[in-house]
């Protein structure tokens, strides 16, 4: 090995930037290359951040996950705790098989000739950075490294394309990716969601606010509701997370969505009501003849008999375990808006924003409403962008225009992060 004196001499930097966002549910990321073309080598690639063990205890290591077929009472240890990167054991031994064992993995890559741009949650705590500094160039030993805050990489983004703004620089360098002038990160991921005012690239660190509240809260209320009014599914906790993201969706009339939901689980139901109850069946998979859930109208009849059976009994003689999911839907996500319905005391994201504004100058109030940019998993919950534009319309200053958009998929804050 060459002594680290002859690396820290090299006056350039390597070819290849490896773009990581090291999430708590996933890890994303994604090779930059300046010259490249080639779409495929900056697609982003997710990895399943986590140890798994399921049946007969064998243990899945970050991407073996997706060949998985029996998820069934499956535990999960995960590095990334609070959005915090806790458990570097853990987290060197799904680096190592994603990114340096795999030969076939779409994001192997030989460290020495590799830069690293990883992400890192605002306000990290410093003795947590150092310990990531020091697996980075002593463990993995990457050619150059930068770690930069996961929200900041939003403002690279097309946001002006997103809203229908002129692009400003476009007519000076139109192959120059620029940071927008003002952005309002909202970012609702696995573990928490941070609100985040970036200013030219850069993020208003006074401003900063977070909730701890995250899809994990999600999925655990799902769990526990379903588990006390139906079927015992609280160690399911990975066909819970899929339950939460085929069904669920954030509610812009809470009262009216309780109302219709009251009514579809009635035993007779109107042609008027069945057509606007919101209640689904979801049929879990069994991993033998089903291998994942399927999401139907609900049947009454099918409720009764799992009240009674635990089970449907089908015509042609098979059984299914069936969950009737009605006001859970959005009951769950509701948490993002009212934490106290769990008895968290923290502020809701709506009062959250009003608190991030508030350590933004004035002048900036307007463009910060103005450009409000959601990622995260959870942005991806239907309803959710609208519901926010509607919470805080209601409370904005009347001079503001508020807009919200959401990202086009989950990875887009890493996905041209890499290549300005």
């Amino acid at each position: 090995m060459a002594p680290r004196s002859s690396k820290q001499a090299k006056s350039t930097l390597a070819s290849k930037t490896l773009v990581l966002d090291n999430g708590a549910y996933a890890i994303k990321a994604g090779f930059s290359l300046p010259s490249s073309t080639s779409n495929e080598e900056n697609d982003c690639h997710e990895v399943p951040n986590c140890l798994a063990k399921g049946a007969h205890n064998r243990v899945w290591v970050g991407a073996q996950l997706h060949q998985c077929k029996d998820f069934a009472e499956m535990s999960f240890r995960r590095p990334v705790q609070n959005g915090c990167l806790v458990n570097w054991e853990a987290e060197k031994e799904i680096w190592d098989q994603t990114f340096f064992n795999d030969k076939s993995s779409p994001v192997f890559c030989d460290p020495a000739e590799t830069n690293l741009l990883l992400t890192e949650a605002p306000n990290s705590l410093p003795t947590l950075q150092s310990n990531c500094d020091q697996m980075v160039f002593e463990e993995f030993e990457f050619s150059a490294y930068r770690r930069t805050s996961g929200p900041s990489l939003n403002a690279y983004n097309d946001i002006a394309g997103a809203f229908g703004d002129p692009h400003p620089d476009a007519s000076t360098s139109p192959n120059t990716v620029f940071a927008a002038e003002a952005v309002l990160v909202v970012d609702s991921g696995y573990s928490h969601t941070t609100v985040t005012p970036l200013y030219k690239g850069r993020p208003i660190q006074q401003a900063v606010r977070r909730l701890e509240i995250g899809g994990k809260v999600l999925t655990n209320y799902l769990k526990e509701v379903l588990s006390v009014r139906q079927l015992d599914v609280r160690h399911e906790t990975h066909i819970m997370n899929q339950v939460k993201e085929s069904v669920c969706f954030v509610s812009t009339d809470f009262k009216a969505d309780m109302e219709k939901s009251r009514r579809g689980l009635q035993r007779t139901l109107s042609k008027d009501d069945r057509e606007e109850s919101i209640v689904r069946d979801y049929v879990m998979p069994d991993f033998t003849s089903r291998m994942v859930g399927e999401v139907k109208e609900h049947d009454p009849k099918d409720r009764k008999q799992m009240a009674a059976f635990n089970h449907v009994k089908r015509e042609n003689g098979t059984t299914e375990a069936v969950l009737a999911v009605g006001n859970e839907r959005f009951t769950a996500p509701e948490l993002l808006f009212h934490p106290e319905n769990v008895g968290m005391k923290q502020a809701g994201l709506v009062e959250m924003i009003l608190h991030s504004l508030s350590g933004v100058p004035t002048g900036l109030w307007g463009v910060m409403l103005g450009n409000v940019w959601l990622v995260g998993g959870n942005a991806r919950l239907p309803g959710f962008s609208e519901r926010l534009f509607k919470d805080l319309r209601e409370v904005a200053p009347v001079e503001c225009v508020v807009r919200v958009k959401a990202a086009s998929k989950r990875s887009d804050h890493i996905d041209l992060a890499g290549r300005g």
